[in-house]
This record gives structure tokens, sequence and C-alpha cells, in this order.
């Protein structure tokens, strides 16, 4: 096997698309963004690519694929690839992010408040 090109940087498109084996999203309907948990089941195999081990090391507690991406120094497009391959492989959990929690009604609020200065 011959050595990368000494032009072969980390974040060489030619890496990057290696790494993803050319694909743009991940192979999964589930939608990933920015602020969705990550979160391994196991561990990593030796016949994995050394990225998809280093994302389920890092998520052996809850991390979102923004924290994957900063600590592995990818691009969040191509941790969405590689978290969804683990996914497909049955090797991660993901959690979407928890919605924003609505806003009481107002005849609830001005309820509570007639309630609190009765007492």
């Amino acid at each position: 096997m011959s050595e990368p090109p000494a032009s072969w940087e980390e974040s060489s498109p030619e890496r990057l698309y290696v790494i993803t084996g050319g694909r743009s999203g991940p192979s999964t309907a589930v939608q990933l963004d920015l602020v969705t948990l990550v979160v391994a089941k196991g561990s990593a195999r030796p016949e994995m690519q050394p990225e998809q081990a280093a994302i389920l090391r890092m998520c052996r507690s809850p991390l979102s694929v923004a924290e994957i991406a900063a600590y592995a120094g990818l691009p969040v497009s191509a941790v969405t690839v590689l978290v969804g391959d683990l996914m497909a492989a049955g090797r991660v959990y993901v959690r979407p992010p928890v919605p924003a929690a609505q806003l009481p009604d107002l005849a609830l609020i001005e309820a509570v408040i007639d309630g609190l200065q009765k007492l």
C-alpha cells in the first residue's frame, strides 16, 4: 500500500471524499442537524474507519453533531454521513433535540396570578 501524497492534508477534499465514500448526506431517513444528540451503543471495532471509531469513543456520553464535528476537526456534512453510517450499522442512538417549551396560555397565567393575589 502506498503512502498518501505529501499534499494530502487533514481537511483536503480528497480525504473528505474518501471518508464519506463520495456521499454528501447521510444514508438514513433520520434528519441530522447541528443539535441532534448522538450516543454510542458500544465500542469501536477494528474494521471501522478511524473517524467512525473516534466518533464512537467521543459519544460514550451524549454529544451533538456540531460538537462531534468540532472535536474531530471535520465538516458537519462529513460527520452527518459518518453518523448516518453508524446509525445504519446499529452502533449509535440518535436523539432529536428537545423542542423548545411552548409558552403557557395567557388565561392560565392570569388565573394563577388571581389565585396568588387572593392568598
